[in-house]
């Protein structure tokens, strides 16, 4: 998450470096995520195949590579095409490590795993986010990556430092030796695309990526064009968005045990909703404080939903079913970004905030709606 967000707060920065539009700018976020997305089809079956974890060590070391060619792009071209590398890498996290705590945790508490795990992903949103506003505005947009490079790095090398110990370890199996299913991806992933709740669980996903993580790339630069402020401090108050998320994480297994799927998802996107409208009309930068935290809470509390029904869709094929969940949430994504930042210049930054913070809004509704007719039909 950290490398997916820390171009957010430097897209005019680079937009005035390189001398293009915002929306060319925004390429380093959409091409991320069209590819971070596209990678899914490889990482879900290799995951299957090879043990998740080690896949998931490998990918982290391997996206460095693509961080260091980062810090010395000289031209937009080789900065989108650095990005692509490190999507390739960053693509096999996530999903993946959902993917193995689905193998490893008992169904009854997979939703507070995921909630207690998420932390990870959310700290992430925060620190790219702020990271890459500071460290743009003190010392330039390279060092912002030159961090990245080294916090995959770190991170990479202890990972396979506890690979090797876990391979050490007498009467130990990892939790993907025991599947017997082992089906090419063509078949895996027609057995989960034509699944009916399958599908849906789908469909929602690229538009919460759309509506959520799409739109939320322009949130740092509506506050800097509408407000006047600077990158940092703009990158700073999106950066509470993960920080809600952050504080939703801890308070998420009381809130599971006491609400429905159903509560959690719509509470959650009226209250996107509503944060997105503070956010975007506001005159005065102070409302924006609160308004993106609260859009943080709300959203994970519809994520994090989403996220536990998508390791139940396929549980003999997991990472194939979650890695294609991811494929769809980075495709809208992608799209989302394409289309916020195309609207930008004809309906304004602000209407475009408040538009994607409407579509999730309406989003919950609609999922709220269709959990309650499969409880009541199975």
């Amino acid at each position: 998450m950290a490398a997916q967000r820390i171009c957010d707060a430097m897209l005019p920065e680079l937009s005035r470096l390189f001398a293009v539009s915002l929306a060319q700018a925004a390429q380093v976020v959409s091409v991320f995520a069209i590819t971070y997305g596209a990678s899914q089809l490889f990482y879900g079956p290799l995951g299957d195949r090879l043990g998740k974890f080690r896949v998931i060590t490998f990918a982290t070391l391997g996206c460095s590579v693509g961080s260091i060619l980062a810090v010395f792009a000289t031209t937009l071209d080789v900065l989108v095409f650095a990005r692509v590398l490190m999507a390739l890498g960053a693509a096999a996290m996530i999903p993946l490590a959902m993917a193995w705590i689905g193998d490893a945790v008992p169904s009854d508490q997979l939703h507070e795993m995921l909630t207690r795990t998420g932390l990870g992903s959310t700290l992430g949103i925060v620190g790219g986010q702020l990271v890459g506003g500071l460290l743009t505005d003190v010392l330039g947009w390279r060092w912002a990556f030159a961090f990245i490079t080294v916090l995959f790095g770190v991170v990479g090398c202890l990972m396979y430092g506890d690979l090797r110990s876990q391979r050490t370890l007498p009467g130990k199996a990892p939790p993907h030796a025991g599947s017997a299913v082992r089906h090419g991806f063509v078949k895996q992933a027609l057995l989960i695309i034509t699944g009916p709740w399958s599908r849906i669980i789908l469909l929602l996903g690229l538009v919460e990526g759309a509506a959520g993580f799409g739109v939320l790339a322009m949130w740092a630069s509506h506050l800097h064009r509408s407000l006047g402020l600077s990158l940092s401090m703009s990158g700073a108050i999106v950066a509470l968005f993960g920080l809600g998320g952050m504080l939703y994480m801890a308070l998420g297994p009381r809130l599971i045990r006491r609400f429905s799927q159903q509560g959690l998802v719509l509470t959650g996107g009226t209250i996107v909703g509503i944060s997105a409208v503070v956010l975007a009309y506001t005159p005065h930068w102070a409302p924006s404080i609160p308004a993106s935290l609260m859009a943080g809470f709300g959203f994970f509390m519809f994520h994090n939903t989403m996220q536990a029904n998508a390791t139940q869709m396929t549980p003999h094929a997991r990472g194939t079913a979650v890695s294609l969940f991811a494929s769809f949430l980075f495709l809208g994504q992608s799209i989302g970004v394409v289309l916020a930042a195309s609207l930008v210049d004809r309906i304004g930054t602000n209407a475009v905030v408040a538009l994607g913070g409407g579509v999730l809004a309406m989003e919950g509704v609609v999922f709220a709606w269709l959990l309650r007719q499969r409880q009541a039909a199975g």
